[in-house]
């Protein structure tokens, strides 16, 4: 069997490392082998990022990169089905396997399907209800035409129930994302914050602000367009996190390239990066977020990602969205986030809730470490 996966952004290399690794384990085991084919359509190529993910994880080097690039919506699908087309028709894989919900797999899901190839998303069956999110759409597309859909949850597979699709190409395997959180968390315990802060600060190191026992420090993520492209409900946040976080204890913003462009365009950054107790970072590894969120205080995102290895690891985590695809996650199914969009009054009462909350690590079904596995063998028995 050969089988093509897809990764075209960050988020999908800790979906697909797992599967990866289910992959070789199974052919050290069997004679048939599967052929694994891995294409990275470089949707956000960042050379270094992308390196030291794939390191961190142990994936291989890409065997096929498209170079797809930066672009416009249109752009990124129209370039990534162009490329794809001919990588199919060289290699002519039994399955294509999508993850997640970048524009790769709406445009290499539409791509094999028209090249009557068998295709299967990992994560499928996520819903936030939110048509202006272009996560939304390519999620509603590759999993109408998906031959086979590996849910995360079952909220995720009644939403595809609900949807008209048959019970037979769904299959609820749990989440792929906790396998790598599951293989990395001794990894990720054995580096130093310290060090963290150091190597990657953008204001001076300021390693001085984190104890040596590693408590009492918040950690925030933002890049939604919804939240940093828009000077008027950008700023309150900043304000919010100079005036009333800050003060309380040290954060750690991790910042992304587009917040950091923004900061700039609206006259924020350099009030930023003024900031005594304010240690601003360039984007991290995965073994480095991972041990940040290990042990924050208290995490402020708007990365689904994060909710999700936040109600593992248990750390209260408010979700700048007003809606998520990832409802586990929330506190009323057991989870560690509230959604607090980008309302300041609201945010403010959930930072105090939940700054009087223990970490309540929790576990929903199959978030147990073997989804790949689970994943690869749904492909190899389906009918």
């Amino acid at each position: 069997m050969r089988i093509i996966s897809v990764v075209g952004a960050r988020p999908n290399f800790m979906k697909i490392a797992p599967f990866i690794k289910a992959i070789n384990a199974y052919n050290t085991g069997h004679d048939q082998k599967i052929e694994h084919i891995l294409v990275h359509t470089g949707q956000h190529y960042d050379d270094r990022m992308s390196r030291a993910f794939f390191k961190q994880l142990g994936i291989p080097e890409a065997d096929i990169n498209l170079g797809v690039g930066s672009g416009s919506h249109a752009e990124q699908v129209g370039h990534t089905m162009i490329a794809f087309e001919k990588v199919l028709r060289e290699k002519k894989p039994d399955w294509v396997v999508v993850v997640g919900d970048v524009n790769a797999i709406l445009a290499c899901s539409v791509t094999a399907k028209k090249e009557h190839i068998m295709c299967c998303h990992i994560e499928a069956g996520l819903r936030s209800g939110d048509m202006s999110m272009p996560e939304e759409i390519n999620r509603l597309v590759a999993d109408r035409i998906s031959d086979l859909l590996l849910t995360p949850d079952r909220i995720s597979s009644e939403n595809l129930k609900k949807e008209g699709v048959p019970d037979n190409k769904i299959k609820f395997t749990g989440n792929i994302m906790i396998d790598t959180l599951e293989n990395n968390r001794n990894k990720a315990e054995k580096l130093d914050i310290k060090e963290i802060v150091k190597d990657n600060s953008v204001n001076g190191s300021r390693t001085h602000l984190i104890n040596s026992s590693y408590t009492d420090f918040a950690v925030v993520t933002l890049h939604r367009p919804s939240n940093v492209d828009i000077k008027d409900i950008l700023e309150p946040i900043v304000r919010f996190m100079i005036d009333e976080v800050c003060p309380a204890m040290p954060l750690i913003w991790t910042i992304h390239p587009r917040t950091r462009k923004m900061l700039e365009t609206f006259g924020l950054l350099n009030e930023v990066l003024s900031q005594k107790n304010l240690l601003l970072l360039e984007p991290l590894g995965y073994l480095e977020m991972l041990k940040l969120n290990m042990h924050a205080r208290i995490i402020l995102t708007d990365s689904g990602g994060l909710q999700e290895e936040c109600t593992v690891l248990g750390t209260p985590c408010l979700t700048l969205r007003w809606n998520t695809e990832r409802p586990i996650t929330l506190r009323e199914h057991g989870g560690a986030s509230v959604l607090v969009g980008n309302n300041i009054k609201l945010i403010r009462k959930e930072y105090h809730v939940a700054m009087n909350k223990l970490r309540n690590p929790v576990s929903p079904e199959l978030w147990d470490g073997h989804t790949a596995e689970r994943c690869l063998k749904a492909i190899l028995e389906f009918k």
